[in-house]
């Protein structure tokens, strides 16, 4: 399976009210130091897709996005998935996804 392949059913199978980080997703598909990778299938995947790109932040809950590039949408849709999110980010200890054997790749 393919790095883009693996990234794809992983974000998927993040669960509403859970966020994963770049780098959890990246060393979970199988290539540890890969977030730019995640960035990058995310920035050009998630419409065709359809993956939920706003559960994915970064390692310390910072939403990475820029105003006007994406930020105030991924704040909202955290928000209304029921994740307290701001523009500092979210609470990792409380909000991360930690997966037993509900999903797969």
């Amino acid at each position: 399976m393919s790095f883009s392949t693996a990234v794809i059913g992983l974000v998927r199978s993040i669960p509403t009210g859970k966020v994963a980080s770049y780098g959890q997703i990246a060393a979970m598909a199988g290539k540890p130091g890969g977030a730019r990778g995640v960035v990058w299938i995310l920035r050009s995947s998630s419409s065709k897709h359809d993956l939920p790109w706003h559960r994915v932040v970064s390692i310390d809950g910072r939403i990475a996005l820029k105003p006007g590039e994406g930020r105030e949408e991924q704040i909202s849709r955290l928000i209304a998935e029921g994740v307290p999110a701001h523009e500092g980010g979210v609470d990792m200890l409380r909000y991360r996804w930690n997966p037993g054997d509900e999903y797969s790749i």
